[in-house]
């Protein structure tokens, strides 16, 4: 089994789909690894430290030979054409976000397991890329709003008077969410958080959080672990809980999502506006279209004298611990997929690999995606 990793192409991103740990542990098991000169350069680790770990360096972006490619970002037109037909890919493709790259990795013949498919069980947890880039997600998403906002966040108790904390409310308890909130809490704020999935409310509570609950709300997960598009009625029911709380809150920190779907719309223009002036707003939902009516894709912007912060990909904004776990995503998820002497071993029937199987033998697979890009399932 020979295995490439380039150098990510995308603007901004600084991870890498290898550590020199991963790699040593991959060449422990006889597998053979190529990583491209200045791969994790930006991620800190460099091409010595890969050597050193049994990793052979090339200097070309094209993996003459591999017959696994394990990157982060989709790959874009031209990384796709310069795979082997045959080959394996593993890494994010969010074929749902655009059907062109999933048609043409099928059209190459090129077998994908998309990481942000890996099916939510307990086996395929230490291969969950979408909550390990979350946790930093969520995490960051805090500091960025201390470092913006007008006020500390602890009590403070001086000889010149006391300090309240700042207030926090939080929309959607998953990986992220939760991360934020324990982040939230570590710094000294008072956190309250909304979410449409009953067990949500246990976990909140148990960081130290208020669950703000909904009047006539039902459980809204569906059978993967994830969020179900919740109706207009319940939408307008949960606004208004939590206005209240909006209103009082110094940061907003918002990273309701579901898959394959444009995020909810949960902070109006007018909620804004009730905001007192030098409160934040981070909306981690930004690159799915936003949980707030005014974030901007890329950008922080001042409406009505809150800052909205939309920073894209802040799991690149931490690049040596994110590109750490999602590695470690990789190599469990790598791990099956050869035998013991590092030798290709693909089982299609295994219910983690099936389920993150986007295209083989020419076409796009997953049933789930071919869903909803209505297209017919062969």
């Amino acid at each position: 089994m020979q295995v490439f990793i380039p150098t990510e192409s995308a603007p901004g991103e600084t991870r890498v789909a290898a550590t020199p740990e991963t790699v040593a542990r991959l060449v422990k098991r006889g597998v053979a690894v190529t990583v491209q000169a200045g791969a994790g350069a930006r991620s800190y680790f460099v091409d010595e430290a890969f050597r050193k770990a049994g990793a052979e360096i090339a200097d070309a972006a094209a993996p003459a030979g591999a017959a696994l490619v394990a990157r982060v970002q989709p790959p874009s037109a031209e990384e796709i054409e310069v795979l082997a037909e045959g080959s394996v890919l593993v890494g994010h493709v969010f074929a749902t976000a655009d059907r062109s790259r999933a048609e043409r990795l099928a059209s190459r013949g090129v077998t994908t397991f998309a990481m942000e498919l890996v099916p939510r069980t307990s086996r395929a947890q230490t291969m969950d890329a979408l909550s390990s880039q979350a946790t930093v997600a969520g995490y960051k998403a805090v500091i960025l709003a201390a470092e913006s906002l007008d006020k500390l966040c602890p009590l403070l108790m001086t000889a010149a008077g006391t300090v309240k904390p700042a207030r926090a409310v939080v929309f959607g308890a998953g990986v992220a969410g939760l991360q934020a909130i324990a982040t939230a809490r570590r710094l000294g704020c008072v956190v309250e958080a909304t979410d449409i999935r009953a067990a949500a409310k246990e976990q909140v509570e148990s960081l130290g959080a208020r669950f703000i609950d909904v009047p006539g709300a039902e459980d809204m997960e569906d059978e993967g672990g994830y969020a179900r598009e919740a109706d207009e009625e319940f939408l307008a029911r949960q606004r208004e809980e939590v206005a209240r709380r909006v209103e009082g809150a110094d940061i907003v920190i918002t990273t309701a999502q579901i898959p394959g779907r444009p995020a909810p719309r949960l902070v109006s223009e007018e909620l804004v506006r009730s905001m007192r002036p030098g409160s934040v707003i981070v909306d981690l939902a930004v690159e799915s279209g936003g949980n707030c009516e005014l974030s901007v894709p890329g950008e922080t912007v001042e409406c009505h004298g809150v800052r909205i912060v939309g920073q894209r990909n802040l799991p690149a904004s931490v690049p040596r611990d994110a590109s750490s776990l999602y590695a470690k995503n990789v190599l469990a998820l790598l791990g099956l997929m050869y035998d013991g002497e590092g030798a290709f071993a693909l089982d299609l029937e295994d219910d983690v690999l099936a389920g993150c199987l986007l295209t083989h033998g020419g076409a796009i697979v997953h049933p789930a995606t071919l869903e909803q890009l209505g297209m017919a399932q062969a």
